[in-house]
C-alpha cells in the first residue's frame, strides 16, 4: 500500500501535509504508511479511500481498467491488505476486490492474541463480524462479549470496537464493514 498512496498523493498534487488536512490524520503517520513502517487499520483505509474519491480496495491494487460486476474469489486469491509486523501472514485479507463502487466492503482478519497489540477503532457506518475458525473476544464501548465458531455480532462502526484471537488456534473473523461514505456519495450522484 506505500507505493499506492504515494502514487495516489502525487497524482493529486497534494504534499502530505493536505492529505493530512483531507483526513484528519497527523503528517506523521501518513508518511509511516508511506515509508511502509505502518500498516492502517480499516478504519483508515476507508478515510484515505474517500479523501481520493476512490473504492477502499483500489489503495491496495495497481489494477486499472473496468471493475468486474461479480466476483468470485477463492481462498487462496484474497488480496494480502496489511500484514503484521511479525509474521508473513497478513492480520486483513481483502475480498471481492475487483468489484468496484461496491457498499459493503469484506474482510478476512486474522486477530492478534493480545489486546495490545490491536487499538480500539470506530468509523462511520456499521460492521458485521462472523467468526469462522476459532475463537475471539470483542471489545465494544466497556463491553466484552466473546464468540465462537459460527456465531457473530453486528454493530454501528461509531462505536469504539476492538478484536482479539482467543484459545489455542488462530481465529479467522469474516468482517463486513458498510461503507457509510459510499452512500453518501451514491445520494449526491
Amino acid at each position: 500500500m506505500a507505493a499506492r498512496l504515494r502514487s495516489l498523493r502525487k497524482k493529486y498534487g497534494w504534499t502530505i501535509e493536505s492529505l493530512a488536512l483531507q483526513t484528519g490524520l497527523t503528517k506523521s503517520y501518513l508518511s509511516k504508511v508511506e515509508r511502509g513502517l505502518s500498516v492502517p487499520s480499516i478504519a483508515v483505509a476507508l478515510k484515505l479511500a474517500y479523501a481520493f474519491k476512490i473504492d477502499v480496495e483500489q489503495l491496495f491494487s495497481d489494477e486499472a481498467g473496468e471493475r468486474a460486476s461479480i466476483t468470485v474469489v477463492r481462498a487462496g486469491d484474497r488480496t494480502p491488505i496489511a500484514r503484521s509486523g511479525k509474521a508473513s501472514k497478513p492480520v486483513y485479507e481483502g475480498i471481492a476486490t475487483q468489484l468496484g463502487h461496491k457498499r459493503l466492503l469484506p474482510f478476512m482478519m486474522y486477530p492478534p492474541k493480545d489486546f495490545a497489540t490491536s487499538e480500539f477503532k470506530e468509523h462511520a457506518g456499521e460492521e458485521l463480524m462472523f467468526v469462522h475458525k476459532g475463537q475471539v473476544e470483542v471489545s465494544l464501548a466497556g463491553q466484552s462479549v466473546q464468540l465462537d465458531v459460527g456465531d457473530s455480532v453486528y454493530f454501528d462502526s461509531q462505536i469504539p470496537h476492538r478484536v482479539r484471537s482467543i484459545g489455542a488456534q488462530q481465529a479467522e473473523v469474516l468482517i463486513v464493514v458498510h461503507d457509510a461514505h459510499a452512500d453518501a456519495d451514491a445520494a449526491s450522484d
